[in-house]
């Protein structure tokens, strides 16, 4: 049975936010408390992620049935939806099937389009560690430093770390099921989903994942779109630009 690790935040009509690839629901919590000024907010870590439960399954099917039972577990249909990029393609895919259980939808920095293969560096960098041989955080940073040479980005991977009952450290995420999973994660909307929903597109003008050439794609599957850019942010939009993304997301759910 899967457990998912939540919390929750503020009264008021529902808000979902899903994390992305190698996130948690600790990369929100700041935006979280803001909008629980407003509504109900409502965080958890996906499947293989967190200090939710480990699963051989990671697809987007699996992922949108774990938000569906989420959503019945603890009462919280309708809602408004925030995902970013795995998150964001999850919280799609919900909301194509399960129309009467969403509000507004808010995308950041993902489409639903085919990916290559993103993440390999980062897949070989951590899997290539034996966490046995280190005690401190300061020398994974440093062996990780040689593959994955931006700071920031490897601040964000650390903290999936842990330690384990032994004091050594541990991965929170379950990183061969992600690796072996990853083209499933990469993959597109189905071609006939949509959904008319009011919807909000957020890219990084920094970032290269949602593409001037993929507004076509937006609208076809969300008809009741709008792409916005926040130029100063990288695919981790949360936290480049959290008073940016803070003041759009908020003015598209109030509108």
């Amino acid at each position: 049975m899967m457990v998912f690790h939540h919390r929750g935040y503020g009264r008021g009509t529902s808000l979902i936010i899903l994390h992305g690839l190698f996130g948690s629901l600790d990369n929100w919590a700041t935006l979280a408390r803001q909008w629980a000024a407003w509504f109900h907010v409502f965080t958890f870590d996906a499947r293989n992620h967190g200090r939710s439960s480990h699963s051989q399954t990671m697809n987007y099917s699996v992922m949108a049935d774990d938000l569906l039972g989420i959503l019945r577990e603890h009462n919280l249909a309708p809602a408004h939806l925030i995902g970013h990029s795995m998150g964001g393609k999850t919280a799609m895919h919900f909301a194509t099937q399960h129309p009467d259980l969403v509000r507004k939808l808010a995308v950041v920095d993902i489409a639903p389009k085919q990916y290559a293969r993103r993440h390999d560096h980062i897949f070989r960098a951590l899997m290539a560690l034996n966490l046995n041989e280190f005690t401190t955080r300061k020398e994974i940073d440093e062996a990780l430093a040689g593959n994955i040479p931006e700071a920031s980005t490897r601040q964000f991977l650390m903290k999936n770390l842990m330690r384990a009952e032994t004091g050594r450290f541990r991965w929170k995420v379950n990183l061969g099921v992600l690796n072996d999973h990853y083209p499933e994660l990469s993959a597109a909307l189905p071609r006939e989903a949509r959904c008319v929903h009011p919807t909000l597109f957020v890219r990084g003008g920094r970032s290269t994942y949602i593409l001037d050439e993929d507004k076509p794609l937006l609208k076809q599957h969300f008809p009741n779109s709008q792409l916005l850019t926040i130029k100063s942010a990288g695919h981790w939009v949360h936290a480049d630009a959290p008073a940016d993304l803070e003041r759009i997301i908020s003015r598209f759910l109030h509108a």
